[in-house]
């Protein structure tokens, strides 16, 4: 008799805590997915829709990224910037390449002001991005990749047009906000 309540306790507690387990995974991809809004559907459809491998990712771009704090710009820095962004869309008439080349690399600048990773790695910079600005940095990627030549001039303009969002987003003075997703800003940091 006491062998079969030991052996009925075990399987309670073994139900019990594979529910909280798969809970709890249901959770962090409902958390990820509205953190990082299209961001999840593009990682998980470049890992040939296994959710699972996806989400491992978006959590390590969360431990990796999520604890960035973005400076504020000066109004000198803000004014500057604007200025550029507003040059690369007038060279645009002329040059839609090198306007392109010129948002990518302000990007790049603005970004690395504000506390992201500096470098050439377009990947890490993007990765950090999306932890803060998922909702724009699709955007990014596009224009960057339309710079890369493949693409007709009504393409590079949308793709300026779309990193506009990222651009005005790493403009702002976000202080200790992070964006969700879904655009909308949050108060904090983290995970």
């Amino acid at each position: 008799m006491t062998t079969a309540i030991i052996i009925v306790a075990v399987v309670v507690v073994a139900a019990i805590a594979a529910f909280l387990l798969l809970r709890g995974r249901t959770a962090g991809g409902r958390g990820l997915r509205s953190r990082f809004g299209p961001e999840y559907d593009r990682v998980v459809a470049r890992h040939g829709g296994d959710t699972k491998a996806a989400e491992l990712e978006l959590d390590d771009r969360v431990k990796r990224h999520g604890h960035l704090e973005q400076r504020p710009l000066t109004e000198e820095a803000r004014a500057r910037y604007a200025a550029r962004w507003a040059s690369a869309q007038e060279l645009f008439v002329e040059s839609p390449e090198r306007s392109l080349a010129e948002a990518d690399t302000l990007l790049a600048d603005l970004s690395r002001e504000r506390g992201f990773p500096a470098g050439d790695d377009f990947d890490e910079r993007t990765d950090a991005l999306s932890v803060h600005h998922a909702a724009h940095v699709q955007g990014y990627r596009r224009m960057h990749s339309a710079g890369s030549g493949h693409a007709n001039t009504e393409e590079m303009r949308e793709a300026l047009m779309d990193a506009r969002g990222l651009f005005e987003a790493l403009l702002a003075d976000g202080g200790s906000q992070r964006e969700h997703g879904n655009g909308h800003l949050v108060k904090g940091h983290g995970a």
